[in-house]
């Protein structure tokens, strides 16, 4: 009850101080490329069940029918404002939204695409029983986890062998050692890491 009271506030103040930015960001998308300024995304939260996720629209329409990973910081489907927001994480700030509705946390396990959630084993899936969230232990270990991808001869085999096994395994540890403070400090070294990155 506590961890939403304090999702609720801060994120309805971040909506509030953020306007600017977000009416800005709009303009930007909107000017560089056709389409919606938003975008999109089925992902698997809570308990299994669909939301849509929101982000600002970093790459051209119907990229995603390319593939769901996007591979290095050079990708021809992301549109010029896209990489600026994509670096700076502004492409995730409409997730507050989605805080703000109930359908996240500002920290928890980053909801993925029920393409590899149905790879989950047993003890993975635990990752389902809380609500997932904008920031993670995860996301901060794989903060430029498109580059370490564009590594890979094969990124997607990379990211289902390797990097998902890894970010399910930090978010198990957790969800076993969850606590408002420490969603504190996530939140604190998350917003460091974007602004000194």
């Amino acid at each position: 009850m506590l961890k939403r009271i304090f999702d609720i506030l801060l994120a309805g103040i971040g909506i509030l101080l953020l306007l600017p930015l977000f009416l800005v960001v709009i303009v930007w998308i909107k000017a560089d490329s056709k389409g919606s300024a938003f975008y999109r995304q089925l992902r698997v939260g809570q308990f299994g069940k669909d939301f849509s996720l929101l982000k600002f629209r970093s790459m051209r329409i119907g990229s995603d029918k390319a593939g769901l990973l996007t591979i290095g910081g050079r990708d021809p489907r992301v549109t010029r404002s896209g990489v600026f927001i994509r670096k700076y994480k502004i492409d995730e700030l409409p997730q507050l939204i989605n805080v703000f509705l109930g359908h996240m946390s500002l920290v928890g396990p980053r909801p993925e695409v029920r393409k590899y959630v149905d790879l989950y084993n047993e003890t993975q899936q635990r990752v389902l029983l809380v609500k997932p969230g904008i920031t993670d232990l995860a996301s901060l270990e794989y903060f430029d986890e498109n580059d370490l991808l564009a590594k890979s001869e094969h990124p997607e085999k990379t990211y289902v062998e390797v990097v998902m096994p890894h970010k399910l395994e930090l978010n198990l540890q957790y969800i076993d050692q969850s606590g408002l403070l420490g969603d504190v400090r996530i939140i604190l070294r998350t917003i460091k890491r974007v602004v000194f990155r």
